[in-house]
């Protein structure tokens, strides 16, 4: 299987949790990779192992919800490790106290959505339309299958992560037959530090392998799943080879995208 030596691949939220492995491995596989985040300590610090395994990174800071430290970072990044092959928005955020919507503080609901849809707003702008001038690339957009349905105590991280699944189907739409695909990818419920005492002691979860989402990552950066363009996968949960095999059927029934429901044929909304 090819390695990724010769692309670039961006990662937000590079310091710490999936963003530094996914970030380590794309750099193990060949990739230069450059990391953003808001805390220069820990991304020199990923970038420093990188380096010392024989890897190529480059760290840039940047606050991804300020469009001019993204358009700088990401600037920063291109003028020394080239165009980008692969953008992976990581970065995310959930409220800092699970509450029911209309009892959440509003600056602190704002602040996610913020994060997890305007972060990924703002990097596309920054790096899509060389992509789609170069004929060729890749966005991987990290969701949640907590945007799928109602969660009364995470509202804003639900509604967030559904926001972004709108997003992944609206780019996709935009860029039919430019040679750019984008997907989104659940990583399922990975330990990190905004996971830890999400849903009760750390202990009694449920944790999925991060390995997973690491190897949906490089399948999609080696183009394995550009048929799935524009559609959601869950890493923990998927077999790709199963789904792959499925790519017929899952774009007939217009299936792992955001819609509604119809009741029956005559729903006036089907």
């Amino acid at each position: 299987m090819a390695d990724l030596g010769g692309q670039v691949a961006v990662v937000t939220g590079a310091g710490r949790g999936i963003g530094a492995d996914l970030a380590r491995a794309l750099a193990a596989d060949g990739a230069a990779v450059g990391l953003i985040g808001r805390t220069p300590g820990t991304l020199e610090a990923v970038r420093d192992e990188i380096v010392r395994s024989g890897g190529r990174a480059l760290t840039a800071v940047a606050d991804v919800t300020r469009a001019p430290e993204v358009d700088a970072a990401v600037g920063r990044l291109r003028a020394t490790l080239g165009d980008v092959d692969l953008l992976v928005s990581n970065a995310g955020a959930r409220e800092k106290a699970p509450l029911p919507p209309w009892a959440a503080d509003p600056d602190d609901w704002w602040r996610v959505l913020e994060t997890n849809v305007r972060g990924p707003f703002h990097l596309a702008r920054a790096v899509v339309p060389a992509m789609v001038d170069r004929g060729s690339g890749r966005v991987l957009h990290i969701g949640s299958g907590m945007g799928l349905r109602g969660h009364p105590d995470w509202s804003a991280y639900a509604t967030s992560k559904a926001a972004l699944s709108r997003l992944t189907d609206s780019m996709a739409t935009a860029l039919a037959g430019t040679g750019v695909a984008v997907l989104e990818v659940s990583p399922g419920l990975v330990r990190t530090d905004m996971t830890e005492d999400m849903w009760g002691p750390a202990a009694e979860q449920p944790w999925n392998p991060v390995e997973n989402i690491v190897a949906v990552t490089l399948a999609f950066a080696r183009g394995q799943l550009d048929a799935l363009h524009g559609r959601f996968l869950h890493a923990s949960r998927d077999e790709l080879a199963r789904v792959l095999a499925a790519v017929p059927q899952i774009v007939a029934a217009d299936a792992r995208t955001l819609r509604l429901r119809p009741w029956g044929h005559d729903d006036p909304l089907a």
